[in-house]
């Protein structure tokens, strides 16, 4: 359920201003491919379980039960390398929206990570996607 959980944070981010662009889509199956999170995760099932996550996301509170659903399948140490990921897919497409945005602050709030901490993430994320 980890590896399900920290997807569902992907494709949440990625569908916050209600479009997933192709740098979005990318980025979330590069980091399937090639973080050791996602190490004994078949990249195969990928697709389904972005399925499932817009599934839920389209129904009533759908927002509240993904993000209730991710905070309860994370252990502690899992919840800052989500956000991580979630800041690394808002960040692929160079610019985030502010539905991103706020996506991020209520994913960080649910996650329970510290306001430093979170801005510390996020900081690294606009470094490894900074543009020349």
């Amino acid at each position: 359920m980890e590896h399900t959980a920290l997807i569902y944070v992907m494709v949440l981010t990625a569908a916050a201003d209600s479009k997933m662009g192709d740098a979005e889509l990318a980025m979330i199956g590069e980091i399937v491919r090639t973080l050791p999170v996602f190490d004994g995760y078949d990249p195969e099932l990928l697709p389904r379980t972005a399925e499932d996550c817009a599934e839920i996301l389209s129904g009533k509170n759908g927002l509240d039960t993904v993000l209730k659903l991710v905070t309860d399948s994370l252990p502690e140490p899992l919840r800052e390398t989500a956000y991580a990921l979630a800041c690394d897919v808002a960040a692929a497409d160079t610019s985030i929206s502010q539905e991103e945005a706020r996506l991020l602050q209520m994913l960080r709030h649910s996650l329970g990570i510290d306001h430093l901490i979170g801005a510390a993430i996020e900081r690294g994320a606009r470094a490894r996607f900074q543009r020349i």
